[in-house]
């Protein structure tokens, strides 16, 4: 296996682990993480962490040697399976975190791009150098990077292939906080934030962000509303309520 799932308490770690390469994007790494978010939405855990094994790379993008010699059919196919397996974290009931410990490039990056969130050592460098290689990003990275940053300052990345440091990464929004410590430990504390929160309200919260991105004002503010309504019919509303009125914490059940 080119990833290892284990556990901390009830996060979820994900670790991609080709150290030698980079933790470098192979097919067969793709298809690990498949099978992987898979198995972590079924899993009960409360927050997914994912982090690249070794001290360089947390992904540094893909597997350069697989990519040479395709026929049209099959860039096309790899390129819809990479957004496919990354899209799997759009629909995980829970909030997923990039821990970004070196180098994420290219389908690395994506990846990142794909997570809830991101938190990054201080040396960590996050770029998508596929116009060097007279590419362009085809994991995501032109569709998730200007609506997270904007378009100007996507399409200076992206058109310039530049690395982003951390320090500045933070500065323009792309990542949430810097980790200068335990980089799992500051994951696990930022997930733990968020963990002993209603799941139901978690993802209501997170989809009514993404589906009002998709679409103009007015539209959001009905989205909002109606899953607005969808929260208030939950017991973990009925009981988050009643705790505050009683002053005291509540016992919530994500249901």
């Amino acid at each position: 296996m080119t990833v290892r799932l284990t556990r901390i308490d009830e996060l979820a770690l994900l670790t991609l682990d080709r150290p030698a390469a980079l933790n470098a994007l192979s097919f067969s790494l793709l298809r690990d993480l498949a099978a992987a978010f898979d198995e972590i939405a079924a899993s009960g855990a409360r927050a997914l962490l994912i982090t690249g094994a070794g001290t360089r790379a947390f992904c540094a993008g893909a597997d350069i040697t697989e990519l040479m010699g395709r026929s049209q059919a099959a860039i096309r196919e790899g390129a819809a399976f990479g957004q496919a397996v990354f899209a799997k974290l759009d629909i995980l009931p829970i909030p997923s975190i990039a821990l970004l410990n070196g180098y994420a490039f290219g389908g690395g990056f994506e990846l990142a791009l794909a997570c809830t969130f991101r938190l990054a050592k201080p040396g960590a460098r996050l770029g998508l150098p596929e116009i060097k290689l007279g590419l362009i990003p085809g994991y995501g990275g032109t569709q998730r990077l200007p609506r997270l940053i904007g378009e100007a300052r996507a399409l200076d990345m992206i058109l310039t292939g530049r690395a982003v440091a951390a320090e500045e990464a933070v500065a323009i929004g792309l990542v949430n906080r810097l980790a200068d410590g335990d980089l799992i430990e500051a994951g696990a504390s930022f997930a733990r934030e968020m963990t002993g929160y209603s799941l139901r309200a978690l993802a209501l919260a997170r989809d009514a962000v993404n589906r009002g991105l998709q679409t103009a004002l007015h539209e959001g503010l009905a989205i909002e509303a109606d899953l607005n309504t969808l929260a208030f019919q939950t017991a973990d509303a009925a009981e988050g309520m009643a705790a505050f009125l009683e002053k005291r914490k509540p016992n919530f059940r994500d249901r």
